[in-house]
């Protein structure tokens, strides 16, 4: 599909604008016009070089791009992480392929951004720029004369451009530059070699071109491994290569989003960093992965978000950083955000919250993980009783709910994060892979269920409210028909309840009042095909998924939220939850619920 020429309203592009390229360890976002606006290193939550996503004048850019006026086509290298952008203009066309170079054996202990550049027909005169910003707004980038050529240097990160007939380069105090022209059958290659706080290696030319083919191989071969081959086939083996992209190679843990601070309202007030590991977040990925078989991303997730919270005790937290350390609060940065709507933060605040669904996610994952044939060792086994008797008890306190809402209430989706955590509990135990008191679970568990029947259940809406006394809705709800609480009468009319309530389209809001302050969110209206399904409205589901499918961008990526009114976007990208939410909903479509 060609697309016109993208519009750089003050410097910043639509967030539909963007595709994601990555290497295990961090993530580059792509404009149309060929900018790379977005790429920290040497990890993703590390503070990055280039932000011009959140700041147009200072947070620096690679720009690559044709001279004159242009239309795009872009796609991924078949089954891969590798963009590839044809840029056509009156005089001719381009080809640019984007990869975050990986190595033989895995990643490269040094981060390799590789623009290979082909003349497709006629001439097209090109420029670049790799321009460092300002790292949030704490650092003055400069350049360095070396032996081998200028090296760029901000706040300990040091690279150097490499190129391949790239014209010559044009040298400032804060940036490197140039112009060239390709031709038919042309080849050159723009490549930025990183690191950080340690020496620099510079890979020649033909090593960093031939790390192109190798990455694209690498993927693919990874892709080859992938089993799925129902409905939405394509959309499914996109999404779970966008969620490779966030799975941080070292640990294992896997990021909610690639970026902080994109806006869930055009007005502000709405903007936070993702760039951490929810266990929620972990538990639908491992479920994908373990249908898919992908062994070794289980296992690393599994244990890497294991080891994390055995060292924070029964102070369970909802998500850690990518190293599993914990979370930091957020700072406020001196930043103007994308297209100027703040606040721009590092860090989050809600690392400090109680959410009881934490511990439903955490045993689901570990269910998940012994159900597929693994065993847990006796450590693992002890700390997870513990926390059982504690689901116990915690269940009848207030929380914050799994919105992360500043007002803590009874919410119905909490109380049912404690019993599936319980029901969880009691098939470990059942299964001996975990010590404790199963009969005290079930009947805990039992009580919760009781609890959620008498106080959380509306006659006058015929659905489950988001919390006792209220008539207000929780789209939330929806996992619960996925996790099997109710997939009768009650859930199939809750579901009614919230598309005449929440549902815009096919899209659908968090809860009761959210389009006064955000779009919708694009996992909860895959969370209403998946339930649909489960309650059994198999045709509604389906059709629902032919409606939510084509709403990604022309790659195929979705950021958290997408605007009723134009469908733009809202909200951190890509956004591992709402492509895990297209997952679930394939997944259980594909279901077989004859037997």
């Amino acid at each position: 599909m060609s697309l016109p020429q993208p519009d750089r309203t003050d410097g910043y592009v639509d967030l539909r604008s963007y595709g994601a390229i990555g290497d295990g360890r961090t993530v580059a976002l792509v404009a149309l016009d060929g900018s790379i606006d977005w790429y920290p290193t040497p990890d993703l939550d590390s503070t990055p070089a280039f932000a011009r996503l959140l700041d147009a004048e200072n947070g620096g850019q690679i720009e690559l791009r044709p001279v004159a006026d242009f239309t795009v086509e872009r796609s991924y290298v078949e089954g891969t992480n590798v963009l590839a952008t044809t840029f056509t203009t009156a005089a001719g066309s381009v080809r640019i392929t984007d990869s975050l170079n990986t190595g033989v054996a895995g990643r490269l202990p040094w981060g390799e951004l590789a623009r290979r550049i082909e003349g497709l027909d006629g001439e097209v005169d090109m420029r670049w720029a790799v321009t460092p910003g300002s790292s949030f707004n704490t650092a003055s980038p400069w350049v360095q004369q070396s032996v081998h050529g200028p090296v760029l240097q901000v706040q300990g990160t040091t690279m150097a451009v490499r190129g391949l007939h790239i014209g010559e380069e044009q040298v400032s105090d804060r940036a490197v530059s140039g112009r060239f022209t390709t031709g038919t059958g042309q080849h050159h290659l723009l490549a930025l070699v990183s690191t950080h706080e340690e020496p620099l290696p510079l890979p020649d030319l033909d090593t960093i071109n031939d790390g192109v083919d190798r990455t694209i191989a690498n993927w693919q071969d990874w892709s080859r491994e992938f089993q799925y081959e129902g409905r939405w086939a394509q959309a499914v083996e996109r999404s779970a290569l966008a969620l490779k992209l966030l799975l941080h190679s070292p640990t294992g843990a896997i990021a909610a989003a690639a970026t902080t601070s994109l806006p869930e309202n055009v007005n502000g007030g709405k903007n936070w960093d993702y760039r951490y590991a929810w266990v929620r977040d972990t538990a639908y990925t491992l479920h994908a992965m373990i249908r898919f078989g992908l062994r070794e991303e289980v296992h690393a997730a599994v244990s890497g978000m294991l080891k994390s919270v055995r060292e924070q005790g029964t102070d369970l937290k909802v998500f850690t950083r990518l190293n599993g350390s914990r979370a930091e609060g957020a700072e406020i940065l001196d930043m103007p955000g994308w297209r100027g709507i703040g606040p721009v933060v590092n860090g989050n605040d809600a690392a400090a919250q109680l959410q009881m669904g934490v511990f439903g996610d955490l045993f689901n994952i570990v269910q998940m993980y012994v159900d597929a044939g693994h065993v847990l060792d006796t450590g693992t086994g002890r700390y997870l009783a513990d926390l059982a008797d504690l689901a116990c008890d915690v269940w009848q306190r207030k929380d914050s709910g799994m919105w992360e809402l500043n007002e803590e209430r009874h919410y119905t989706t909490s109380k049912l994060g404690c019993w599936h955590a319980l029901s969880c509990a009691s098939h470990l135990a059942d299964l001996g892979q975990i010590p404790g008191n199963p009969e005290r679970w079930r009947a805990e568990q039992a009580r919760i269920r009781d609890w959620v029947d008498t106080h959380c259940w509306s006659e006058e809406r015929g659905s489950y409210v988001w919390y006792p006394g209220t008539e207000q809705l929780d789209a939330s709800i929806l996992l619960h028909a996925i996790s099997g609480f109710d997939r009768g009468e009650r859930m199939s009319s809750t579901l009614d309840a919230l598309r005449s309530e929440l549902g815009r389209g096919p899209l659908l809001y968090r809860f009761s009042g959210a389009e006064k302050e955000e779009g919708t969110f694009v996992a909860c209206a895959f969370w209403m095909a998946a339930a649909l399904d489960c309650v059994g409205r198999r045709d509604e589901a389906a059709a629902l998924m032919d409606e939510l499918v084509p709403l990604a961008n022309d790659v195929g990526l979705y950021t958290e939220m997408i605007a009723e009114e134009d469908s733009s976007f809202l909200g951190n990208f890509p956004q591992g939850l709402s492509h895990l939410a297209l997952i679930t909903a394939a997944l259980t479509l594909a279901e077989d619920r004859s037997a």
